[in-house]
């Protein structure tokens, strides 16, 4: 400690910010439109689970006990049975329920998944492929763990193949090494809601297979579609050797912080001894309420939900279409996002959020943290890498929070000062 009370901290603190979703969580506004919050919750559902096991505890103090105390670091067997039957019957995930439901783990969220699955995949300088723009809550653990990330171009239906073939050979041109690891979230993706269509879902586990990478898949959003997508880029991987998969409850059910997976057998190993250094385990009570949910309530849930989620998603595609100035958006089949760019390459959406929208009682997350702070692109013809920049004209704006009147409200507001703005 010096003598002013500072402290010598990681290096790491000194180029890595605070998340910008974490941020914009500080924020108190009347329109928002920045995290991915549910905005559709289950309430009684929750509600009715907690009032039985009050009940069921009360007769039973020892099942009372068992679940608020320790347990093992990967889950209570009998949530990894739950969840394994309803990857088998919903997602047709290439397990068998009834005999191979340990391939199943938990954590707490699939952000510590993400973590964890880096910190013991990654040393420095391991490279790592990335759509472009990608999920922040992945690309920033990345760099801080100092991996060297190449981002991938996108369109309308998510990364594209051919450019991912293009980094693997420039990276072992230039680094001298095959990528480790290629991340994707194939349905409504987060940022851009994209959703990966079959062919490219074979072609990117065929260049994993082909060059040894571990496809790290991030099925966040696979419950909340508007329509029937593609099976999982999991149900092409038969040996359970090539795709990490992980899912979450936190847009399924609640936000509860359990995030679960089936791995390959030698990376779950690794991964949840690595869990069991951040967290030791979690909480078997909260396993207990989502057990409930998941073998009795979750279709029901879902059933209600989804079509509720899509009548927000019009509401503010139709307000973007109506008032927003030149620009593109996507057009997501589910998920919680659109990502809307403006035609006007100068335009800074995140100073215009705190000079603009912020003080007009609107939040959306600004585009450019969706890009590394430190990582490469492939060049023009794709034979080389540059700096990876950010694209500064550009916007996540979450539809899932808000109502669809206030969205309707809040984004022809936003509209109108984004014109006035850009002319």
């Amino acid at each position: 400690m010096t003598k002013n009370g500072s402290y010598g901290f990681a290096t790491w603190t000194s180029f890595i910010e605070e998340s910008q979703i974490r941020a914009l969580l500080k924020y108190n506004v009347k329109y928002y439109f920045a995290g991915g919050k549910p905005g559709i919750m289950p309430t009684k559902i929750f509600s009715k689970i907690l009032a039985d096991l009050s009940e069921s505890y009360a007769q039973d103090p020892k099942l009372a006990l068992d679940d608020l105390n320790y347990g093992p670091t990967g889950g209570q067997s009998w949530f990894l049975k739950t969840l394994a039957k309803r990857l088998c019957d919903v997602r047709n995930i290439p397990i068998d329920c009834d005999d191979e439901w340990q391939n199943v783990s938990i954590t707490n969220g699939s952000q510590q998944a993400l973590y964890a699955l880096l910190d013991t995949m990654i040393d420095p300088g391991d490279v790592i492929i990335t759509p472009s723009p990608a999920y922040l809550g992945f690309l920033v653990p990345a760099v801080k763990l100092g991996a060297r990330i190449i981002t991938i171009p996108t369109d309308l239906e998510g990364i594209i193949p051919e450019y991912v073939e293009k980094a693997i050979h420039v990276s072992k041109i230039k680094f001298g090494k095959t990528p480790d690891i290629l991340y994707v979230v194939p349905d409504s993706d987060n940022p851009k809601g994209t959703t990966l269509p079959m062919k490219r879902r074979q072609a990117l586990y065929d260049i994993c297979e082909n060059h040894n990478i571990l496809l790290l898949e991030d099925s966040a959003y696979a419950e909340i579609q508007f329509k029937k997508n593609p099976p999982p880029i999991k149900t092409l991987d038969k040996d359970n050797l090539r795709v990490a998969y992980l899912g979450t409850t936190s847009k399924e059910a609640a936000v509860l912080r359990v995030g679960y997976s089936v791995l390959p057998a030698s990376v779950r190993e690794q991964v949840l001894k690595d869990k069991g250094y951040l967290d030791l385990c979690t909480s078997t009570l909260v396993q207990r309420i989502l057990n409930e949910y998941y073998s009795k309530y979750i279709d029901e849930a879902m059933a209600k939900a989804i079509p509720l989620y899509r009548e927000r998603y019009e509401a503010m595609a139709k307000a973007i279409d109506e008032s927003f100035p030149a620009g593109t958006r996507t057009d997501p089949t589910g998920g919680f996002f659109i990502w809307w760019e403006s035609e006007d390459t100068s335009f800074d959406s995140s100073r215009f959020m705190q000079e603009v929208a912020i003080p007009h009682d609107l939040l959306y997350v600004p585009g450019g943290p969706f890009y590394p702070i430190s990582g490469y692109t492939l060049s023009d013809n794709g034979n080389d890498l540059i700096d990876s920049k950010p694209e500064s004209n550009t916007m996540r704006i979450g539809f899932s929070y808000a109502s669809p009147e206030i969205i309707s409200e809040g984004i022809h507001r936003l509209g109108e000062l984004l014109t006035k703005e850009l002319g």
